[in-house]
Order: structure tokens, then C-alpha cells, then sequence
């Protein structure tokens, strides 16, 4: 046989291979550089005019924190709201990031969900969300009582990955 005949089994046969690595990865595993890193430096306005903005001074609390990165526009935010909200009556402090959103949308989708979050900073332009490396929205930290980004979850916090993030709160809550 001539080798030119080969070409297209070889061409098909890496291909294969590719796809078949590929559907075995978890995309929700994508590494992020700042675990056991600081919090970025940020202080963004509050969403509403009598609130509390946020910065990262809150977040080194000296307690175990969540930080939520959520939007009005975002389905998925709404799908693990009610999760946020048990965690919450659970006595977990969460802080709210809201990402490029109109306030008055905002402050309408909590306003008809709820609100978990202690403090909500209003992240219009979206830079600080790019210094925690958001990918998109709803991603949520888990940060140390001294302000170290331990654990980040790309998507929705749900009943499937709750168990995961209870764990990385605990362990942290110990030490």
C-alpha cells in the first residue's frame, strides 16, 4: 500500500484521540493563580445610595467569608440564589460582587429573591472583577480570615458542589 493512504486514518486517528481527552477534562477545574494569594486591592462604590460598599479590608475579617460574583442578567445567578440564601440562614457571611449590572436591576433581582450578602460592592465597569480572574458570572471565593483567596468555584453553587465548598469552609474555619 502506499503511504498517502495512511494519511487520513492517522489525521482521523489523532483527532479521536483529541475529542477523547478533551471530553474527559472538567471544565469547571480551571486553575486559578491566585489561590493562597491576597485578595486584589479594590474599594468599590456601594449598589445602593444608603449602603455599604466593599472593599478588601471586609474580607479579612478574621472569619471564613464567601464572596459571590452575581449579576441581574445572569440565569444561572438566579438558578443558586436559593442556595446562597440557605448558606446564609446557615450562618455563612457572604459578600456580593455585582458584576457590570444596572443598580435598579440589581437591587429589583434581590429585592424579589433576596438578599444574603452583608455588603454588595457595585463592580459597573467590571475591573475588579478581572483582578479576581472571573471568567463570567456566578463564580463565588471562599476567602481566609486573613484575606487569602482559598478555593474559587466557576458556576453556580449548587446542591451537586455545595458538599465541596462546605468542606473548603470548614477546613479553613478550623485552623
Amino acid at each position: 500500500m502506499r503511504p498517502i493512504v495512511w494519511v487520513p486514518l492517522i489525521v482521523f486517528a489523532a483527532l479521536a484521540a483529541a475529542l477523547a481527552v478533551g471530553l474527559s477534562l472538567k471544565p469547571r477545574d480551571i486553575p486559578s493563580a491566585l489561590i493562597d494569594q491576597p485578595v486584589p486591592s479594590f474599594d468599590l462604590p456601594p449598589l445602593w445610595d444608603k449602603g455599604t460598599g466593599l472593599s478588601n479590608t471586609d474580607l479579612a475579617s478574621g472569619d471564613v467569608v464567601l464572596v459571590n460574583v452575581f449579576a441581574s442578567w445572569c440565569a444561572p445567578c438566579r438558578i443558586e440564589h436559593p442556595f446562597l440564601m440557605d448558606l446564609a440562614r446557615e450562618g455563612l457571611t457572604i459578600f456580593g460582587l455585582n458584576y457590570k449590572d444596572d443598580p435598579e436591576d440589581a437591587l429589583a433581582f434581590l429585592g424579589e429573591l433576596g438578599n444574603p450578602y452583608k455588603q454588595i460592592g457595585a463592580d459597573r465597569d467590571g475591573r475588579v472583577g478581572i483582578d479576581f480572574g472571573v471568567y463570567g458570572v456566578p463564580e463565588s471565593y471562599v476567602i481566609s480570615g486573613d484575606g487569602r483567596i482559598l478555593y474559587k468555584q466557576i458556576g453556580p453553587v449548587l446542591p451537586q458542589n455545595r458538599a465541596e465548598l462546605r468542606a473548603v469552609i470548614e477546613k479553613a474555619s478550623a485552623q
